[in-house]
C-alpha cells in the first residue's frame, strides 16, 4: 500500500538557523520557507536525491509544532510521511484494521498542493506517519 519515502519531518526551535546549517554546512538544496496556515506551520523543504527532509516551525499559538518544541527545545524528528496512490482506499484499509487516523478521518491539503492524513503515533511504534497521495 505504501510507495516511496516523501519525507522526513524535523521540528526546528531557529527555522533560518536550521536552514542555512543545510544549505552551508551541508550543502543541500534549500527551498524557500512556506506557511501552512491549516497545519499550524511554517516548513522549508530540503531536496536531496532520494527524498526530502521538512524542516517544521510553529505558525501561530495553537501549532502542534509549537508543543512539540516545548516537550523537545532542541528540536527533533516529528514524522515521516509515505506515498500512497489513493488516500482514501488507504485510509479505509488502515481504519480497517484498528489504526487510528487523527483529526476527522479526511484528508487535508498538505505542502506540497496534495491531500495528506496523519497516523496515531501510538498504532506504528511511537512514529507520527503521515500519507501523502501522489
Amino acid at each position: 500500500m505504501i510507495g516511496r519515502l516523501n519525507h522526513v519531518a524535523i521540528a526546528v526551535p531557529d527555522l533560518a538557523a536550521a536552514a542555512a546549517q543545510y544549505a552551508d554546512t551541508l550543502g543541500a538544496k534549500v527551498g524557500a520557507p512556506q506557511d501552512e496556515p491549516d497545519h499550524g506551520v511554517t516548513v522549508v523543504f530540503i531536496e536531496l536525491p532520494n527524498t526530502k527532509i521538512e524542516l517544521l516551525y510553529p505558525l501561530g499559538e495553537n501549532s502542534p509544532i509549537k508543543g512539540f518544541l516545548e516537550k523537545n527545545p532542541a528540536g527533533g524528528i516529528h514524522h515521516i510521511c509515505y506515498e500512497v496512490e489513493d488516500i482514501l482506499a488507504a485510509r479505509d484499509r488502515l481504519k480497517a484494521q484498528g489504526a487510528r487516523v487523527l483529526g476527522t478521518g479526511e484528508p487535508k491539503i498538505g505542502a506540497h498542493g496534495k491531500p495528506v492524513l496523519f497516523l496515531h503515533p501510538k498504532d506504528f511504534n511511537g512514529c507520527l506517519v503521515e500519507l501523502e497521495q501522489v
